[in-house]
């Protein structure tokens, strides 16, 4: 699919009428009704003194705002959008990589998550490593890995087709006594999905995935902002990994790592060379996820200077027995010589 990239000034006059609101969503709406696929529009003026377009793509639609001052010209962008594009970005994918070729190739664009522009990313203070982190579906499993003295825990209980009141019953007890038995080892915990139960029950911690926190809306995201619990990001792409950002949240899920089986997804691997680069940029913890099942892999996705590394089936029926190996791999990778971020990372979503 192709990407009209215009400015304001170009929308209206491609829409026949110069005195239309200079509105970007409001223009890119009519012009993708009047039959453009997807559309860029530059050159809005931000107060802070960065570039800022509104993106209107395939997959992804919002302020795409630097966050540095403005260095180079829309002119240049476009050059830069062209080549990446040329290299098999997605629309969304490519602006990003535009933006940051454009202004500054090692700092991360901003994506909005809606109309409203996204501020600026807070600084995050010192935090722990996340370490090794086990996501398990039940506070027996999770009772299991405590045990075995992993410190960052996921309780990920998939919601039924149709829930029954005592289903959600149960959940509740199921949270409630996840969040008492992390506390009592010391660990951190963040519950899957189910943000307001989790906040009534305590929790320091929610992970949620990006269709999640899109269907929220913007009253649900300030709504769970607002509880001040630490929020887990999925992200299996650029423009997913700079709407992540504007979140500023405990950390940013990179993934599949691997290709694997626990769910099916559009994604191409990451492999070691996103996961590299997604470190290196993303200047905020980055969690690797997918595929691990293996120690040798904990120590791959270690070297890559990711600050916690999901394991889910690789545990094992007694994870006792299987995570001291995982603790050495992981320690050993962090004293290997570091993988080597590439200039570039390549794509992982395949265009249509």
């Amino acid at each position: 699919m192709s990407l009209l990239l215009v400015s304001v000034a170009e929308a209206r006059q491609r829409l026949g009428d110069t005195a239309l609101s200079d509105h970007a969503p409001a223009l890119a709406r009519r012009l993708r009704a009047a039959g453009a696929e997807q559309v860029c529009i530059t050159g809005v003026a931000n107060d802070d003194g960065g570039a800022l377009c509104w993106l209107e793509a395939e997959h992804a639609r919002g302020w795409l705002a630097s966050a540095t001052p403005a260095h180079g010209t829309w002119p240049a962008f476009a050059g830069h959008l062209t080549n990446a594009s040329s290299r098999g970005f997605v629309a969304a994918d490519a602006a990003v990589l535009a933006m940051m070729q454009t202004h500054h190739p090692d700092v991360l664009p901003l994506l909005s998550w809606d109309e409203e522009p996204v501020a600026a990313v807070p600084a995050a203070g010192p935090m722990r490593r996340l370490d090794l982190y086990a996501i398990v579906d039940s506070l027996d499993r999770l009772q299991q890995v405590l045990a075995a003295g992993v410190k960052t825990v996921q309780l990920r209980i998939k919601t039924p087709e149709q829930p029954s009141p005592e289903w959600f019953d149960t959940l509740r007890s199921e949270v409630r006594r996840s969040v008492q038995a992390s506390d009592d080892a010391g660990a951190e915990l963040f519950i899957n999905d189910h943000w307001r139960i989790a906040f009534d029950a305590g929790a320091r911690g929610v992970h949620l995935g990006q269709e999640d926190l899109l269907a929220l809306g913007a009253d649900g995201r300030k709504a769970l902002q607002a509880t001040g619990m630490a929020l887990g990001v999925s992200s299996h792409s650029l423009w997913e990994l700079c709407r992540a950002r504007a979140l500023a949240p405990r950390y940013i899920a990179c993934g599949p790592v691997w290709p694997t089986l626990t769910k099916a997804m559009p994604w191409r691997a990451q492999g070691l060379d996103n996961l590299s680069w997604w470190c290196r940029t993303a200047q905020m913890p980055v969690v690797a996820i997918g595929g691990i099942m293996q120690a040798d892999k904990v120590r791959e996705a270690a070297r890559c200077g990711a600050d916690g590394i999901c394991i889910v089936r690789g545990l094992g029926e007694q994870p006792a027995s299987v995570v001291p190996a995982l603790q050495q791999a992981l320690e050993a990778g962090r004293r290997d010589a570091p993988v080597d971020a590439p200039a570039w990372p390549h794509p992982s979503l395949t265009p249509a």
